[in-house]
């Protein structure tokens, strides 16, 4: 007969404890001996429950009938550290069982498992679970980690407990291809600090993701791979390391794959290292960018929402990649996405907009595509950073005397108005450029002003808490619309102030008086 692969081995039939040095080793006297006083007993009756455990279901169910639950879930609170560990470790391997599940459940027992776990008690034992011929143990393991690595701290003993070195053995191991999956997960948990990172690249193991994205294998573990490769990017230093393996190259390679899921994870990665301008610079080169605008056709939203983020991480601060952008007819398709339900697109799209809105023939041809109309939509938005983005694209687009125009005729200055309202900072400074911009020519400002503009901002400077450089940006723009306002409200007009026909001088501002009214009366003079 052929040798049974991993997940194919026979459970154990019920076994006996290997020889102890206890009096007894029926498993009945060694649960009884949970509640022994003495610390050097506990530790080893703890050890043989899981090894019995291990052996197979009908030894965890045995161990259940045999009341072994309860002294366990008191010893995990133990004051010896190593009662606590092999405690630990015997629950979780009982706990591959679902009869010993429900009856944990049951107990209510989870929720003070759950709390009592340390990285010390929790770490080890885990990876020495990596070790287990048991697939399912392994698996179990691996899942666990997942949810502790997430933790800064939890990576930090990860580290110093060699975790990457078992993580990578796996990885290393064509038999251990159903943990591989699994194992890029929790290693994408460890790539955040440049630390692990430069400890994985010295032990080869940037390499290695390299060579798993090249090989053709299962969605789910090019994912993981690339996923790995998104966390190493966070930091500018792991982003010279990635650069430095040809990343790039890989990642465009990967845009032009079937697979919706390793798409959607390549455009995450791109998002990551156009952070880095040589990666910046290396995509365009690639053409990287038009693929991304081909993307934006595409029917699924993550996928959209990923490659609207790379290509807002790619033209900020680019004018080569912007106008790329256009050449390809993105501003269309992202004018486009503005209508969209999904708000991290409108975001992404709204902010791509604006860095490209900065070159004049980009933005004309923005415009010509109903931008200003696109944008009324997500100005009603109750998402913070869909307001911060699109006030952005506003003041950007603003600064074209048309666009102001028929911002005022589709009824957009209302709605600009009322973010000033807002009491989020960064929505507030966002409106206070827009509505400084506006504020160029006078019908603009004076549509905002009789919207309230000019009375809620001098609330808000009036204010200690909220008074800022952008509210009194945007006042000085108001009042330099209407020098007799601004004569009233100040007794003085700067050197630059250039009186024209009809000026008006209405006095000053008393206090029984409000701007409103003031502004009102100067303008029916």
């Amino acid at each position: 007969m052929g040798k049974k692969s991993r997940n194919e081995r026979e459970t154990p039939v019920k076994e006996t404890f290997e020889p102890l040095p206890l009096e007894s080793k029926a498993p009945a006297t060694v649960v009884l001996l949970l509640n022994s006083p003495e610390e050097d007993i506990l530790i080893k009756a703890c050890e043989a429950i899981q090894t019995f455990a291990e052996k197979g279901d009908e030894n965890k169910v045995s161990l259940l009938g045999l009341g072994a639950l309860a002294p366990l879930c008191q010893l995990i609170t133990h004051n010896n550290k190593l009662v606590r560990r092999n405690a630990f470790m015997a629950l979780g391997i009982m706990a591959t069982n679902g009869d010993v599940r429900t009856a944990l459940k049951k107990l209510d027992a989870i929720p003070s498992i759950i709390e009592k776990l340390s990285l010390e008690g929790g770490i080890p034992p885990l990876l020495q679970l990596l070790n287990s011929e048991f697939p399912v143990i392994q698996h179990l393991a691996l899942k666990t980690l997942q949810h502790v690595t997430t933790d800064r701290d939890a990576n930090k003993t990860f580290r110093d407990k060699q975790g990457f070195e078992k993580l990578m053995g796996i990885l290393n191991n064509v038999n251990f291809s159903d943990l591989h999956a699994e194992a890029l997960h929790v290693l994408a948990n460890c790539l955040s600090d440049s630390e692990s990172v430069q400890l994985i690249h010295k032990s080869g193991g940037l390499t290695k993701l390299m060579e798993f994205v090249l090989t053709p294998s299962v969605p789910e573990i090019r994912s993981g791979v690339i996923k790995c490769i998104t966390r190493v990017a966070q930091s500018s230093e792991s982003c010279k390391v990635l650069h430095e393996q040809d990343v790039e190259t890989v990642l465009v390679e990967l845009l032009s794959l079937e697979n919706t899921g390793v798409i959607t994870s390549a455009c995450q990665a791109v998002a990551a290292l156009s952070f880095h301008v040589n990666s910046k610079e290396r995509f365009r080169e690639l053409g990287c960018i038009s693929v991304l605008v081909q993307l934006l056709s595409r029917e699924s939203l993550a996928l959209r929402e990923a490659a609207t983020q790379a290509l807002s991480n790619l033209t900020h601060n680019s004018a080569s990649n912007a106008f790329e952008v256009y050449e390809e007819g993105g501003d269309k398709l992202l004018v486009q996405q503005l209508y969209q339900s999904c708000p991290k697109i409108v975001a992404n799209s709204a902010a791509t907009l604006c860095n490209m809105a900065e070159h004049e023939i980009i933005r004309c041809s923005i415009l010509s595509h109903g931008a200003i109309q696109a944008l009324l939509e997500p100005l009603k938005s109750t998402v913070t950073q869909v307001l911060v983005n699109t006030a952005h694209c506003l003041a950007v687009l603003a600064s074209d005397e048309e666009a102001r125009a028929e911002l005022v005729r589709v009824g957009g200055l209302q709605l600009l108005v009322d973010l000033l309202r807002s009491h989020s900072k960064e929505v507030l400074h966002s409106a206070c450029l827009a509505v400084n911009v506006c504020a160029s020519d006078e019908p603009t400002a004076v549509e905002m002003c009789k919207f309230g503009a000019l009375e809620i901002l001098q609330e808000i400077n009036q204010s200690k808490t909220r008074r800022n450089s952008f509210s009194e940006l945007a006042v000085n723009g108001l009042l330099n619309s209407n020098l007799s306002f601004k004569y009233s409200l100040t007794s003085s007009l700067a050197s630059t102030d250039i009186i024209t026909g009809g000026f008006y001088d209405a006095g000053k501002v008393c206090c029984q008086k409000s701007f409103q009214e003031l502004f009102n009366a100067i303008l029916l003079t």
